[in-house]
């Protein structure tokens, strides 16, 4: 394999990407734009820096980032590797020591014979085969670059995003599902409702809730776009309760009678296993959503698959403007990583994982990867490549986007136990048919 392949970004995503690559005998160039143009979120030159948490979540095999480690695993990650070869204590976790792992995954890909490495801003797209593994902080002139090919329109700067929580977990015998003016149990809405009493204690707690602290790459136009709901309660009590919380055309089966005023609750996906609160985008901490969102009738027990984010954060509608392997149609470049909005350490690694695979089989003229919809990450791929997704927002991988069971299984750990079974089997079973990506592979 001689074919040159530029890879654009050197975070989790294209470090990973680059390694795939080059163990394939395939000729890359890495670009980092670090030291040359600075980022607000990194602290080094180092490539795989962790710029938050240094925790790459759970190790358990039945947990949803259990089974996607165990995925990585199969398909030879690289950077897994030198994770668990610089993980520390962290209980059912894998936790890194940051600098250690990123200075291994750095110095892996200096001394990769297949692999150059130049510092440069990228300010325009190549027409030869490329990755593009910029995160959610690209520069503005890569983003405009991106954005002129497939579409401004297919662009979000800003992630302004409500929590979702898992269906499982809503309490039914509060909630009711009910579209407005529909008849009960019509509609593709769940509804929790509240009395004034709820109602006045919830816009209390919501009022005195800590904030997230604004980092120096955050914008004030963020509210002007979307506002936070709390930033709407503060323009007055009943502000939200004739707004997102509005009851109108909504009967409690309870009472028989209109609720004071009405959480509603939208499908996320079509199995209807997560479900987003409507007109939640908000700026709270992630442990006083927990708090005060638990708050709401129906939801005091609610698993939260994804809790609310507004910062900054590029990326592009995936479902909507790219193809099946993430690829802008009609050219040879294809994206990973947190710009295609799956969101996640582990996932922007498996994501440059998949980016590799699937250029490599470009390459080679073979078909595309397509993971089952059954497994970790092809579920999330399946989530981010999907037409059918609306609102289209970052994601990380959980069992709420995992293909539902033909059979009903009511124990949650006895269902996610068989979706782990499941997942495994299937993946492995699709690894054996996809060999041809694998075998040439050489490990260092």
């Amino acid at each position: 394999m001689t074919q040159k392949v530029t890879v654009v970004g050197a975070g989790l995503a294209g470090s990973e990407c680059a390694l795939q690559l080059a163990s394939r005998g395939v000729s890359v160039e890495l670009i980092e734009q670090r030291p040359v143009v600075s980022s607000p979120a990194h602290h080094t030159d180092m490539f795989a820096e962790l710029v938050c948490s240094n925790s790459l979540k759970s190790t358990k095999e039945d947990s949803a980032a259990g089974i996607l480690k165990s995925e990585l695993k199969k398909m030879g990650s690289f950077l897994l590797r030198i994770a668990e070869e610089n993980s520390v204590p962290a209980g059912g976790a894998l936790a890194v020591n940051r600098e250690e792992f990123s200075k291994a995954v750095t110095e892996r890909i200096r001394n990769h014979p297949n692999i150059s490495v130049t510092h440069t801003e990228v300010t325009e797209l190549f027409d030869e085969p490329t990755v593009i593994a910029a995160g959610p902080l690209c520069s503005d002139s890569l983003y405009e670059a991106i954005s002129k090919r497939v579409g401004t329109n297919r662009m979000s700067f800003f992630d302004a995003a409500a929590p979702i929580v898992s269906y499982e977990s809503i309490d039914h015998s509060i909630a009711f599902s009910q579209s407005r003016y529909e008849d009960l149990g019509i509609g593709d809405y769940l509804n929790c409702p509240m009395n004034k009493e709820e109602y006045d204690t919830f816009v209390d707690e919501l009022l005195a809730a800590k904030r997230v602290i604004g980092h120096n790459f955050e914008q004030s136009d963020l509210f002007q776009a979307c506002q936070p709901i709390e930033e709407v309660a503060r323009t007055g009590h009943d502000s939200i309760r004739f707004g997102a919380l509005k009851p109108v055309g909504l009967i409690d089966p309870r009472t028989g009678k209109r609720p004071w005023a009405a959480v509603q609750l939208r499908a996320e996906n079509a199995a209807k296993s997560a479900f987003n609160l409507v007109g939640f985008q908000t700026n709270l901490t992630w442990g006083e959503q927990k708090r005060v969102f638990t708050l709401i009738p129906g939801l005091e027990n609610a698993e939260f698959v994804r809790y609310g984010v507004m910062h900054r954060n590029s990326f592009v509608d995936s479902p909507h403007a790219l193809d099946g392997s993430f690829g802008i149609p009609g050219t040879f470049t294809i994206l990973a990583g947190q710009i295609t909005g799956t969101e996640g350490y582990v996932e922007a690694i498996a994501s440059g994982l998949l980016a590799a695979l699937n250029m490599y089989a470009r390459l080679l003229g073979k078909e595309e990867v397509k993971l089952p919809l059954t497994t970790s990450f092809g579920s999330l791929v399946g989530y981010a490549t999907n037409p059918n997704t609306k609102d289209y927002q970052p994601m990380h991988v959980n069992f709420g986007i995992f293909e539902p069971l033909n059979e009903h299984i009511k124990r949650k750990d006895e269902r996610r136990q068989k979706m782990a079974e499941r997942a495994h089997n299937d993946f492995d079973d699709y690894i054996s048919s996809r060999q041809e990506l694998f075998d040439c592979m050489k490990r260092d």
